[in-house]
């Protein structure tokens, strides 16, 4: 049966993105040399994308402004979830292509959907129930991680709950989904292309390192420490997941490796992701590259990893506010093998993202040692400290 972002008679020329934000910059700037051009739709004035695209400032799911993005797009796609599938929805039904398509986004979007469906193609996501009340995770047991089941992001709308009395606030924002605590030995991430023909182009498995005060992904070390055994079980699941799922683009799969060895698929992206930022630098063909590739009916690059890689995001300092104030960037320029991304924000804020340094070395421990060493003298302040 088709989907509604089958039928492709030629590769897009021209790609509109519902957002602005760093990932929409990152895949501006990656478009020129596949011969794509960009527009972005956002509701902030100058996000950051702007500086590489024509930008319509408009809400996500302006009916009238999204309209206008279709008519001036081959194809259109996204860089965050905050996207109305109905809004996409429409779209479709009007005949424009959308890649991701509005299910994939709609499954993915609302976490219990997501959970229900990796479960139903028989993927291991843990034990799990949606909540909305403190007699139903009475039921379900504590201690437990609880997630806003929809517009949690960067830590936003999840939190360790070990008392009911932590769970009460929460709870009253809204429905949840509630995961039993994993005993977590590594945090590992994949990137995986899928294009509309089925064809797959899959990532290395990468480690991934949380700020504990943010809880905000911090590094990404490329490739992962892990055997050859939980490598191939990532590859499989994420493999099975997009199949299952049907999507086209790149998608992020995070997964827990637990103490007694197995593998528990997380959460999945339907968009470039943190994850995968190290790819520019590191690997033949860059996430963001590959998601137009894949959104644009063109081959997928290769995934292969060209170098070992460590990646971090350059956060605003806990007590930054106003203009941007970078320090410690004279240090970076001067290592060999680190890459510098700034996302053009205009203003700072506390564990905001503002950027990402990529260095690559001769070895993963040659990478992470030089990454750490830069983490430590780079800060993203603010003109108001």
């Amino acid at each position: 049966m088709a989907t509604a972002h089958s039928a492709i008679p030629r590769p897009a020329a021209r790609v509109g993105i519902v957002g602005g934000g760093q990932l929409a910059r990152m895949m501006a700037e990656a478009a020129p040399a596949l011969g794509l051009t960009i527009t972005v739709l956002d509701p902030t004035p100058d996000a950051p994308a702007s500086e590489f695209a024509p930008q319509i400032i408009a809400a996500y799911d302006d009916a009238a402004a999204l309209a206008q993005l279709a008519s001036l797009s081959d194809v259109v796609t996204i860089d965050i979830e905050a996207v109305s599938a109905g809004s996409l929805a429409a779209l479709e039904a009007a005949n424009s292509r959308v890649a991701p398509s509005s299910k994939v986004l709609g499954i993915i979007q609302d976490k219990l959907v997501q959970k229900d469906f990796l479960s139903a193609a028989g993927l291991p996501g843990g034990v799990y129930r949606g909540v909305s009340t403190l007699a139903e995770l009475r039921a379900f047991g504590l201690p437990c991680v609880l997630k806003a089941r929809r517009h949690g992001y960067d830590g936003r709308g999840v939190k360790l709950v070990r008392t009911e009395d932590e769970a009460a606030d929460f709870l009253a924002q809204g429905p949840c989904l509630a995961e039993q605590v994993v005993d977590i030995a590594r945090e590992l991430a994949v990137m995986i292309a899928r294009a509309d023909s089925g064809e797959t182009a899959l990532y290395p498995v990468v480690e991934a390192e949380f700020d504990p005060a943010a809880n905000i992904l911090n590094t990404i070390v490329a490739p992962a420490a892990v055997s050859a055994e939980v490598t191939a079980r990532c590859a499989d699941y994420a493999l099975r997941a997009v199949t299952a799922l049907d999507g086209v683009g790149i998608f992020g799969i995070e997964f827990f490796l637990t103490r007694g060895g197995e593998v528990v698929l997380n959460e999945i992206s339907p968009r470039p992701h943190n994850s995968g930022h190290y790819t520019i630098e590191a690997c033949a063909t860059s996430q963001f590259a590959q998601h137009l590739r894949a959104v644009a009916g063109l081959p997928l690059g290769s995934a292969a990893l060209l170098h070992p890689a460590a990646s971090f995001n350059l956060l605003g300092e806990p007590d930054a506010r106003g203009l941007p104030v970078y320090r410690g960037l004279d240090e970076a320029a001067a290592t060999a093998g680190a890459a510098v991304h700034l996302y053009g924000k205009h203003r700072v804020a506390p564990y905001r993202k503002m950027g990402h340094i990529t260095v690559t070395g001769t070895s993963r421990d040659d990478a992470l040692d030089n990454a750490r060493r830069l983490q430590a003298l780079v800060r993203a302040g603010g003109s108001e400290q």
